[in-house]
Order: structure tokens, then C-alpha cells, then sequence
């Protein structure tokens, strides 16, 4: 017999996240919706919108009134514009950061390594030895310290580099020393890799400018994992072009880069088209995160990672 209690209704993208998801935790029922059409249910307690989908129609969500959105990357940029007024929205805080640490090591270690000269060398048959740069020994800057540049140090701490770490605010956390964004000119000349995994937005936009380019030694290597919107582009061109500096980028502006850009075709510089997130570590991530999601809300307590409305604050951007 009914009670007549209406099940936690959860909306998800893709038949696989419906899959991953049955069966659903008692109290909740899963339906497909990748907001492309009308909504199957007038209320939808939770709604996963599509992946890396800069197009989502979040007006749509007025409608079903959700009291969660729950997003699957960890960066909203922009999310706070398109949402309805007075919704919540979470982001994917410990769905990527593994995953993005990793491309961010690998990028490292091509650039250093010249993998992506000895990939073309494979496809051409072409046996050609090189002299390269090792990480080992490496002065490494990591221009962010949330939960991807934590990811990242602690996969390069094996590799015997020299590492510093700066963020929004300075503070001492898991035995490294974090220094405050007011630090940043000091410690640009002396490093000989900078990986950056802040957050896009307008307090981020151009950290690495013509001028806090300039300041970096000669050779050294731009890694960028965070946004695109970090570095300023032809302030880069100039410096990568003129065979000063070099760059390892997964993310870049204007994204994705078009046909014919001059980074495409600059000695020196590697481009992945924004896959730091887009790995199979992800599926099994991001259903348990709105697993636990779900199952918070049916216990009435308050959400994860919350970064829009509810008063949250996203602790992978400090």
C-alpha cells in the first residue's frame, strides 16, 4: 500500500549515470533528463545537468525548482549568471582532482621529456635521440593549493623536485608552507615550473600577465591545469614564440583554441583540449558523490560542496 510520501526525485544526464546509480538509495527514485527537452516530473529534487557543457539551459530549472544542482565539474565560472534566482548549486569537489593531478604530472613530464617530439619521431619512423630537461631537481611553483594543486604536489613529491606552494591566503596546512598571492613576483624568477590550478573567474583573470611572465628565467615551463583565463594569451604567444619560455596547457582562452591560433604551432608548447577531468576515474566519482548527496538530503542534513546559494564556499579555489 502507498504511504503517499513522494520518493527524493534525482534527474541525471545519461543512461549511465542512471545505471550507476541502481539501485538508487531507499526513499529515491533516479529519472534521465539532460535538460535538452521538458522536464519528466513537475518537481526534481536534485538535477546533475550535462558534463562540460557550456550551453546548459539552467533557465530551465525554474521550472522543477530543484533544491540541489549538482554539477560535475569542479569550476563554475559562469554558473551564477545562468542559474535561476535562489537555487543551490554544488560543484565536483573530489570527482577531478585525482584525475586532473595526473594530466597535470603527465604534461610535466612530456614537455621535460620531449615525449611529444619522439610521438611525432614514432609516427615517421624516425629514430632521433635527444638531451632533455629532467623534473628531478626542478624548482616547481604551484600557483594554487585547493584540492587539484594538493593533488598535483603530492604526486610530484616523489620526482625529488623543489616545491613551493602559493594560494589566495597564506597558512602552513598538511606540513607545507602556502604562500599568499601578495608573494607571487618574489617567487616568479625563481621558478623553473609553474603549474597553475586556480579557479577561473575575475580575482584569477591574467594572474600571468606580459609583466608576471617577464619575471619567470628563461626556459622555464607554463603548466596549466586550472582555466584558461589564468594566463593572458598573447602576452604568452609573445614569450613562447620568441623561444623564451615554454608551455604544457590543458586549458587555454579562447577555448576550445581555434584553427590557425599561433599556439598551435609554436615550438615548445604542448596542448591537451581541456581533459584534465575527462578520465575513467570520473564515473565511479561522480556517482558517488550524488550518491552521498542524496542520501544527505534524505537524512535532511545540508549538502556537499555547495559554491552558489546556501552560503558555501568552494575550498578548491584557495
Amino acid at each position: 500500500m502507498s504511504t503517499g510520501i513522494r520518493p527524493l526525485l534525482v534527474s541525471v544526464p545519461t543512461e549511465q549515470l542512471v545505471d550507476d546509480l541502481t539501485p538508487a538509495p531507499d526513499g529515491a527514485e533516479v529519472v534521465l533528463w539532460d535538460l535538452s527537452g521538458d522536464a519528466p516530473r513537475e518537481r526534481i529534487d536534485i538535477v546533475v545537468p550535462p558534463y562540460m557543457n557550456g550551453d546548459t539551459p539552467y533557465d530551465r530549472l525554474a521550472s522543477v525548482e530543484p533544491r540541489l544542482v549538482q554539477g560535475q565539474s569542479i569550476g563554475y565560472e559562469g554558473v551564477a549568471e545562468k542559474l535561476p534566482q535562489g537555487l543551490v548549486f554544488a560543484n565536483a569537489a573530489t570527482v577531478h582532482e585525482t584525475s586532473t593531478a595526473e594530466l597535470a604530472v603527465g604534461l610535466i613530464l612530456a614537455a621535460q621529456r620531449r615525449i611529444d617530439d619522439f610521438a611525432v619521431d614514432t609516427r615517421e619512423g624516425r629514430w632521433k635521440p635527444q638531451f632533455t630537461q629532467s623534473l628531478a631537481d626542478r624548482r616547481v611553483l604551484l600557483i594554487g593549493y585547493g584540492g587539484v594543486g594538493k593533488a598535483i604536489a603530492a604526486r610530484l613529491a616523489p620526482f625529488e623536485v623543489e616545491m613551493t606552494a602559493l594560494a589566495r591566503t597564506a597558512r602552513e596546512e598538511g606540513g607545507m608552507e602556502v604562500h599568499g598571492i601578495d608573494e607571487l613576483d618574489a617567487l616568479l624568477p625563481e621558478a623553473e615550473i609553474v603549474v597553475l590550478s586556480l579557479p577561473g573567474g575575475d580575482e584569477t583573470r591574467g594572474i600571468l600577465d606580459a609583466r608576471t611572465l617577464a619575471l619567470l628565467p628563461d626556459g622555464a615551463l607554463v603548466v596549466n591545469v586550472g582555466r584558461g583565463s589564468l594566463i593572458d594569451t598573447d602576452a604568452l604567444v609573445a614569450e613562447t614564440s620568441s623561444g623564451r619560455l615554454r608551455a604544457a596547457l590543458d586549458v587555454v582562452d579562447p577555448e576550445p583554441l581555434p584553427e590557425g591560433h599561433p599556439l598551435w604551432a609554436t615550438p615548445g608548447v604542448l596542448i591537451s583540449p581541456h581533459v584534465g577531468g575527462a578520465s575513467s576515474a570520473m564515473r565511479p566519482r561522480i556517482a558517488a558523490l550524488v550518491r552521498r548527496q542524496i542520501e544527505r538530503m534524505l537524512a535532511d542534513e545540508e549538502p556537499l560542496n555547495v559554491v552558489i546559494g546556501g552560503g558555501g564556499a568552494d575550498a578548491a579555489s584557495r
